[in-house]
């Protein structure tokens, strides 16, 4: 045991890139096992397919948070304030009840949010609570803003209240309520923001026994958790954790079905040879000229996207390739090795030679091609997903990128939306590559010296 640790420890000493790669494909994994963990699959599924409601507290087209970290004007953070016991006082009397709830939040940023809104959650038999709400700024001035009865569910969208701003028509309901009155309204003059603690005071009314009210009130901002959010308020840290356990998965997958099988389908066709041979290589010819990556598109377009769809095709594809008469030269060689005779001359079975003997011999060589074989598939499947032949179920890197493109992040600045699924496709690649290319010079001994 201590032999091979310490043999294991010269090679990595030789060859530092299988220890950077080896890292890095293992928080890939670490990765994929916190995704599949924190995020089960049918919610990650339900969290990238839902609509505004399921999204209702985040904003379009959001920085991430830590982008704050490198701006000298910070651009406001989104938050949620709920309703509870530390906030709302509630006072019972003969006919009503009043729980008079207060929001208090400290803004501090010099550019306005993207917007505010007020959710109620009320719960009553026949008669609908009655709400009031007002905002007090830091400057001192008390602003009503919305006042009537609620249904069981209602939201109260203050940047489309168009009673907010009926002196400044051209200013969103929301800036008019957190600007400086003196610029606004003054040509040439953009309005500034008041910073300071502003109170969101929500009176609430009900008249039966048993009814109650609770609120929540989001401020939208312009940056947001870890990834962002996309034009559909979804925060993308959920398709780029899923997208990793997918896209390892698939190239894996994918890799294991081409490689294994066109090592297996070359062994076979060397030993019995004959017609077998033959088929095989004339099979291979005509799959050779077929091309590849626009059967897939037919394919997506003309009859399904599924994901496991598409790995079988390309798997069916991939068997019957160039390597398979690389490999058919090795084993020829194999073939003929004084080692095959005497096994053939104690009886061995046709079975037993071709993988016990054959296969083992040349099977070191199939090592690094597997390897770098997993992220050419990887990539496959983010360029079917930018093409819009992305399984429409699955949040993957590939789905990141073509909707980012579809919502036109380069041309509106939104890099953090390209750059970060393309970082982890590039991660991917490149530590995958690294262990090939370490693991080639390994088992290759003309590499050695390079």
């Amino acid at each position: 045991m201590m032999g091979l640790l310490k043999r294991l420890f010269q090679t990595l000493k030789l060859y530092p890139t299988i220890l950077a790669s080896s890292l890095i494909i293992l928080g890939l994994v670490g990765l994929s096992i916190y995704a599949v963990v924190a995020i089960p699959f049918n919610e990650a599924i339900a969290l990238w397919r839902g609509a505004e409601d399921v999204w209702s507290d985040t904003p379009r087209y959001a920085a991430p948070a830590w982008t704050n970290a490198f701006r000298g004007n910070k651009l406001p953070e989104t938050f949620t304030l709920h309703s509870g016991e530390e906030n709302t006082v509630v006072t019972e009397g003969d006919t009503s009840t009043e729980y008079l709830t207060s929001f208090t939040f400290d803004y501090d940023y010099r550019t306005f949010p993207q917007e505010m809104n007020v959710f109620f959650e009320a719960t009553y038999d026949r008669a609908k609570p009655y709400v009031i709400v007002t905002l007090f700024t830091p400057d001192g001035r008390e602003i009503p803003m919305f006042r009537g009865a609620i249904r069981t569910s209602q939201r109260y969208a203050i940047s489309q209240d168009t009673s907010l701003n009926k002196s400044t028509p051209d200013l969103p309901p929301h800036i008019v309520l957190l600007a400086d009155p003196d610029t606004l309204g003054v040509e040439g003059v953009e309005p500034e923001v008041v910073p300071g603690e502003y109170t969101l005071q929500i009176k609430a009314l009900t008249f039966e026994e048993g009814s109650t009210v609770e609120s929540r009130y989001t401020l939208y901002g312009d940056v947001y958790g870890v990834a962002g959010t996309d034009q559909r308020r979804r925060d993308i840290t959920v398709a780029l954790l899923w997208g990793t356990p997918i896209a390892l998965i698939f190239g894996l997958c994918a890799t294991v079905g081409t490689s294994i099988l066109t090592f297996i389908i070359a062994a076979l066709g060397t030993w019995y040879g004959g017609w077998l041979d033959a088929a095989i290589q004339r099979i291979t010819e005509v799959n050779l000229m077929l091309p590849f990556l626009p059967i897939l598109i037919m394919v997506g377009t003309f009859y399904s996207r599924s994901i496991w769809l598409m790995l079988a095709v390309i798997i069916a594809l991939g068997i019957f390739t160039a390597a398979i008469k690389g490999y058919r030269a090795m084993f020829l060689q194999v073939k003929n090795s004084p080692y095959i005779e005497a096994a053939r001359a104690y009886g061995a079975s046709n079975t037993r030679i071709v993988f016990r003997y054959m296969i083992p011999k040349i099977a070191p060589v199939l090592v690094p091609t597997f390897v770098t074989g997993i992220p050419t598939f990887v990539f496959l499947e983010a360029s079917l997903a930018v093409l819009g032949l992305g399984d429409p179920v699955l949040p993957t890197w590939g789905k990141v990128l073509r909707d980012a493109y579809q919502g036109g992040a380069l041309y509106r600045g939104y890099y953090y939306w390209v750059l970060e699924p393309a970082i982890l496709l590039m991660i991917t690649g490149l530590a995958f590559s690294m262990l090939g290319f370490a693991l080639d010079r390994i088992f290759n001994p003309r590499l050695r010296g390079i």
